[in-house]
């Protein structure tokens, strides 16, 4: 949802900006295999009963078709995602971690796919244009988990402790899935930040290319 509204604030903000996206696991302990369904989890994580979790959870489902996103958090198959962080590092190598990202999102909260399973992510990287052997063979190695790592590391550097989180030239942040309108204040003042002022008159000597030209007094 946090990531749709960036995407709105982009389209509104006539600048060129370059987006990065880094991997952050809510829960490294979270086996592959879960029995579980989200209402349970969410229960028994913050101490409240199924209903409260469904009834929290529903506004969360309200909120993201607010910005035309689908979720299905009934059927949502929670699993660890270290492995589809590995292959969104690795679509980065093929220039197709945008695609990896959102096919891999769409996957998870719309389409209720079980995001930890190898087959599932294979078929999911070809659909964004990845070679099947190369993601198979990526995907039963370690390939990229260092990468996973570092980006965690630098996450657990900058104070991260949940997500969304978007980090604007490494000096600003915000956090949790804001109003698409904050996003554009916040880039536009970055942006604002970074230009350059002209703080004298033109009175001055200008030299370029072709020499330098003397102002008439």
């Amino acid at each position: 949802m946090g990531k749709k509204r960036l995407e709105d604030a982009l389209k509104q903000i006539d600048h060129p900006i370059e987006v990065t996206y880094r991997s952050y696991e809510l829960d490294p302990t979270m086996g592959r295999d879960v029995k579980e369904k989200m209402y349970e989890t969410l229960a028994k994580k913050y101490g409240m009963s199924i209903a409260q979790a469904k009834a929290n959870t529903d506004r969360v489902v309200q909120m993201a078709k607010e910005v035309g996103l689908d979720y299905h958090m009934d059927t949502l198959i929670q699993t660890n995602t270290f492995d589809a962080h590995r292959l969104t590092l690795y679509a980065k190598t093929q220039g197709r971690m945008k695609e990896m990202t959102e096919r891999i999102l769409s996957a998870y909260f719309t389409e209720s796919k079980h995001i930890g399973d190898h087959e599932t992510l294979t078929d999911l990287a070809v659909e964004v244009g990845l070679k099947r052997e190369d993601v198979a063979k990526m995907l039963a190695s370690e390939e990229m988990a260092d990468a996973v790592r570092s980006d965690e590391q630098t996450a657990k550097q900058y104070g991260v402790t949940g997500v969304p989180f978007f980090l604007i030239n490494k000096k600003y942040a915000l956090t949790g899935a804001q109003p698409t309108e904050t996003f554009v204040q916040a880039l536009k003042k970055v942006i604002a930040e970074n230009e350059i002022t002209v703080l004298n008159s033109q009175d001055g000597v200008i030299c370029d290319d072709d020499g330098c030209e003397i102002p008439k007094k």
